[in-house]
This record gives C-alpha cells, sequence and structure tokens, in this order.
C-alpha cells in the first residue's frame, strides 16, 4: 500500500504522541521532503526527527505536473499531491480542506486525522476517539465540533 502524507496530520498526531498510529495502520508513509522540512521548523509541537523513523520513505520531489490546479496549495501539499498522483497512491493523508479537495479532484483518496483516529479506535489501538480528539484541541488543534460528535456518534462514543 501507497500512503502519502502532509504536514499537518504528522503535527496533530505528534501533539498526543500518537504519530506510532500510521505504521501502525498503514505501514510504510511516503513523505515528501517539503513536508519533512516543514516539521523539522521549530513550532509549537514537537514532531520527531522522520529522517530517522524506519517507516518513514523519504521522497524526492520532482516538477509539479499539475501546477495551475495545485496553486492555492502551500509547498508542502502541492508537493505531496503531486508525488502521490505520480506513485499512485493508495491514500493521501491530509486535513486542509483545499488540499482534500484537490486530492479528491486528481483522483486520489483521502482521509484525514479524524479518519486515523477513527480507524486506530476500530482496531483497538487506542482507547477513546473523542479523548484523542479533544487532547489534540488542548494543544491547539482545531476540528470542527459537529463533525467530531458526528464521527464519534457513528462508533459509539457520546460526546459529553
Amino acid at each position: 500500500m501507497i500512503v502519502f502524507s502532509n504536514t499537518t496530520l504528522i503535527v496533530a498526531l505528534s501533539s498526543i504522541g500518537q504519530l506510532d498510529l500510521l505504521p501502525q495502520l498503514f505501514g510504510e508513509i511516503h513523505l515528501v521532503v517539503e513536508v519533512i522540512e516543514e516539521c523539522e521548523v521549530d513550532g509549537v509541537i514537537a514532531v520527531p526527527n522522520l529522517r530517522r523513523l524506519d517507516w518513514i520513505k523519504p521522497v524526492q520531489s520532482t516538477p509539479i505536473e499539475y501546477s495551475s490546479v495545485l496553486l492555492e496549495l502551500d509547498n508542502g501539499e502541492k508537493h505531496t499531491l503531486d508525488m502521490a498522483g505520480k506513485y499512485k497512491a493508495n491514500w493521501v493523508l491530509i486535513d486542509e480542506k483545499i488540499g482534500r479537495n484537490m486530492a479528491e479532484y486528481l483522483g486520489l483518496c483521502v482521509t484525514g486525522t479524524l479518519g486515523v483516529l477513527l480507524k486506530a479506535k476500530q482496531q483497538g489501538l487506542i482507547t477513546s476517539f473523542l479523548e484523542s480528539v479533544h487532547a489534540m484541541q488542548a494543544q491547539g488543534i482545531f476540528y470542527h465540533q459537529t463533525l467530531v460528535e458526528k464521527l464519534a456518534m457513528g462508533i459509539g462514543e457520546v460526546a459529553d
């Protein structure tokens, strides 16, 4: 399975010490160098050195094929979607709405942090979807509350 991830998902899972969910759910994760570099910038949330994780497959970007379509995206998103298309990825992990829309437009299958947490809960890798989301929110990561509640209800969790 070929899976590409964008920066936000890496940061969100790092914020709650759950980055290891990715290899448990997907095996290898492909990251374009631009995403790795974005994660290396010091920020409020510490991200481990991605270059040292054996399940991360760094991907050197090539010239962007659909540059006019991807114009509105940041550098990491552009290269992630472009390389995911070139590699014929099974999944692209991305949260930003514009990026998700572009990925779908390009025919890529998309999920985000909340989808990863749902899958982790369903496979018994985390005890609570809602607890994980609330922990991320406490770190300053925003998710629309109505969406969170709807997803939680779908797996039998009830918001407080």
